[in-house]
């Protein structure tokens, strides 16, 4: 049979080692068929690309597609770049056009803020701004929030409430009374409320992914896991696979414990239903675990103690959200269902006992259970070698390898000898690891790959706003830059077999780029543009 598609004169970089360029790709079924020499009938397509440089489709490894699509469609957006002011000018605005009790659900403001939030008079500000609504908004990491009068009412949160495990209710210094920042667990209590007096409907869900994904197109992006679903996203995920509308692979993450985004059902109940949304593109395939929070509040866990402050004093190491046995318990119920699992590890405590209780499961003959360790900013020089030996996939995600808020916040409470210490990806690829690349889209203000790629290379902000790099030694090259957004990204994920690079059998996923990255300075990477994006042999993006 001819094929139905062939690209001819392109530069076609196939992320295969077996053949890593060709001329031509042709697509027949949706699949790829051959590279080079390929017949073609009388009903093949064939376009001449003028050389243009045609490559895999990018994998995302870690994103919230969901959370970014609902932010986009129906919250209030903004940048880590505003300030106090400005973020109280935003919320002024949005709250215009609101009804009397209505929410204000947005963010995310810079970890940086911190401080200047922590103050009664700062919620104060806040309540005016937003005419006595209830607003909540969460920051950068989104793990933390900062929430008004109402909101603290709506969820019953008062002066007299004690922290919830694995949280915060921070208080003003003077008057003890709740300043309307909640660290991690505290939080939950105002999204449930959120939940409870301004649900999505069904469509409103579908809605939201189906946006995401076209911006994920836009992009380049073909393939990638979001990190933490509840059931209204994997719902809403079946009905666009049932409707042939899921134009992505998509891998979801079931989440076992819950710090920060208030879901029902989580854990063994969430497990047990997983499965029934499973589709032709949607495999619902691990779990999620946050075994930690995130440095700059403090509740990341480390092998050696925060700088000390009035609160923790100095031998402040921060803390696992479980014990050992807990941790290895959930991981083997989920291996013996036959799912792989994601673990949030931002400290190199929770790192080490990530991939100790996996050495465990291991040793018992789980060797096919895929693992990966999410973030793992910090590792232990002890534990580098250990992925590899283990088969645990660094998830390197968020774009934390390039100076900026993040790390700036984070260097306010560790040493400065360790907190410029952060993503050793070089380190990781020599000793063996699988490392797969992720945005955390919309903790990244941009799913864009290409800034990440870039600042894999140079250790730089790639856009120039804070100058410097962060830890220098740790860049790597180009091509394996690539490698851990594309096929690597696809074996972390466990989707491999159908995505990742292009060889024949596998699904036509590629994109069409604006130049060859392997010309282009090095510096202007992440400007590079997707002109077009196609899945399964189906263009999905095409750039005006």
């Amino acid at each position: 049979m001819a094929a139905d598609l062939i690209l001819t004169n392109a530069t076609v970089y196939t992320v295969d080692r077996a053949r890593p360029w060709a001329t031509s790709l042709a697509v027949e079924g949706g699949r790829v068929r051959a590279l080079d020499d390929v017949e073609h009938g009388p009903d093949t397509e064939v376009r001449d690309l003028g050389g243009a440089f045609v490559m895999p489709g990018l994998v995302d490894v870690h994103n919230h597609h969901a959370l970014a699509g609902r932010a986009a469609l129906f919250e209030l957006a903004f940048g880590g770049d505003l300030g106090f002011e400005a973020i109280l000018d935003a919320v002024r605005s949005r709250s215009r056009d609101l009804g009397p009790d209505e929410w204000v659900v947005g963010g995310a403001w810079a970890s940086t803020l911190v401080e200047t939030l922590s103050h009664e008079s700062a919620r104060h500000a806040l309540d005016a701004a937003a005419g006595g609504r209830p607003v909540m908004l969460s920051d950068d990491s989104r793990h933390n929030r900062w929430v008004s009068s109402r909101a603290l009412e709506l969820a019953g949160v008062t002066a007299s409430t004690p922290d919830p495990a694995g949280g915060v209710i921070v208080r003003d210094p003077v008057t003890g009374a709740p300043t309307g920042v909640l660290l991690e667990a505290a939080g939950v209590r105002v999204e449930r409320a959120v939940r409870e007096t301004g649900i999505l409907t069904e469509e409103q869900h579908a809605s939201a992914s189906r946006h995401a994904i076209g911006v994920l197109h836009s992009y380049g992006i073909t393939a990638f896991q979001d990190a933490g679903v509840s059931v209204d996203i994997l719902r809403a995920l079946k009905s666009l696979d049932d409707a042939g509308e899921l134009t992505a692979w998509v891998v979801t993450s079931l989440l076992i414990n819950d710090p920060i985004f208030g879901y029902d059902p989580i854990g063994s109940e969430l497990l047990a239903v997983g499965g029934r949304y499973r589709g032709e593109h949607h495999r619902p395939d691990f779990v999620k675990i946050f075994l930690d929070g995130v440095p700059p509040t403090r509740t990341a866990a480390f092998l050696e103690p925060y700088l000390p402050d009035e609160v923790h004093g100095a031998c402040f190491h921060g803390a696992p959200t479980m014990p050992p046995a807990e941790l290895e318990g959930w991981l083997r119920a989920a291996a013996v269902a036959g799912l792989s699992a994601k673990v949030h590890c931002t400290g190199d405590a929770s790192v080490r006992a990530t991939l100790d209780a996996v050495a465990k499961l291991r040793a018992e003959g789980h060797t096919d259970t895929k693992f990966q360790v999410a973030h793992g900013q910090f590792v232990h020089p002890d534990d580098l070698a250990r992925f590899g030996e283990l088969g645990v996939a660094a998830d390197i995600s968020p774009f934390l390898w390039v100076p900026g808020v993040i790390p700036d916040a984070i260097a306010n409470v560790l040493p400065a000898e360790r907190a410029t210490r952060m993503q050793p990806n070089r380190a990781l690829l020599d000793s063996g690891a699988l490392v797969a690349g992720g945005s955390d889209w919309p903790v990244s203000e941009s799913p864009n790959a290409w800034e990440g790629i870039q600042g894999l290379v140079t250790r730089q902000d790639p856009a120039g706003a804070h100058p410097g790099a962060l830890w220098p030694e740790q860049a790597i090259t180009l091509a394996e830059a690539v490698e851990a957004f594309t096929l690597s990204g696809a074996r972390a994920m466990g989707v491999d077999d159908v995505t990742g690079s292009l060889t024949p059998g596998k699904s036509a996923d590629f994109v069409v780029l604006d130049r060859n990255p392997f010309e282009s300075a090095v510096d202007e990477l992440y400007t590079t543009r997707v002109m077009e994006t196609w899945f399964a042999g189906r263009r999905v993006f095409a750039r005006d």
